[in-house]
């Protein structure tokens, strides 16, 4: 489901958060990507980056298989972008398990989630981890993953815009478990639910079917 395409320009290409078939100028891009929560100057320009391609099928498949998501990196101020990425995944029927030492240290919580100080400490079952630390990071979180994979039922690894760790993702992936780098499953999920249309965004999904808040129709596509 992944592979290698060419390089876009950051502001056009959404920071590679939103696939290069969305029909809109420079401005709407970078609005779009700042009333999201994500900074255009937080990520490597872009002749060090490379883009990397999923499918809606892959993408859609994932969100619409997943119900619990351990968030690593998240934050309890409501100014981050891990908090309203978590609020918006929620919102959409999600739960969504705070991973943070340093609240977890507290017994804090985080938007009403108990936070856990590691992958390895949350007691419930996770079907996705999503990385909201640096690429550096990703690795170890990765290795966590892998170890309790089976005990607590993880099948996929989201890292987050300008999170890319090719190592992590061959570690993840030659132990079974889906791998998406470079995005985030909040703008994903507006996409493939027809959200950005809102935005006045060409998504390029076109379904006269009206679909039920927090769900997605898994494709047989992979």
């Amino acid at each position: 489901a992944l592979t290698k395409t060419s390089r876009y320009n950051s502001i056009s290409r959404l920071n590679a958060s939103v696939p290069s078939k969305l029909k809109c100028s420079n401005v709407q891009s970078s609005l779009f990507v700042q009333n999201s929560g994500f900074s255009t100057s937080t990520l490597a320009p872009d002749s060090e980056r490379v883009s990397y391609h999923y499918s809606d099928g892959y993408l859609t498949n994932i969100l619409g298989e997943v119900k619990t998501i351990a968030v690593v990196g998240a934050s309890a101020n409501w100014k981050r972008p891990s908090y309203f990425a978590s609020k918006y995944l929620q919102k959409k029927g999600y739960r969504v398990i705070p991973v943070n030492p340093g609240v977890a240290a507290k017994n804090g919580f985080i938007l009403g989630e108990k936070c856990y100080a590691s992958i390895s400490e949350i007691p419930d079952k996770i079907d996705m981890v999503d990385i909201f630390r640096a690429s550096d990071a990703a690795l170890g979180i990765c290795e966590e993953a892998v170890r309790v994979s089976k005990e607590k039922g993880i099948k996929t690894v989201w890292m987050q815009l300008g999170v890319i760790n090719e190592e992590a993702r061959d570690l993840c992936e030659s132990n079974g478990m889906k791998v998406v780098m470079d995005r985030c499953p909040k703008i994903e999920y507006s996409r493939l639910f027809g959200e950005l249309g809102w935005h006045g965004f060409d998504s390029g999904i076109i379904n006269s079917k009206r679909q039920r808040k927090g769900k997605l129709s898994i494709s047989s596509e992979s």
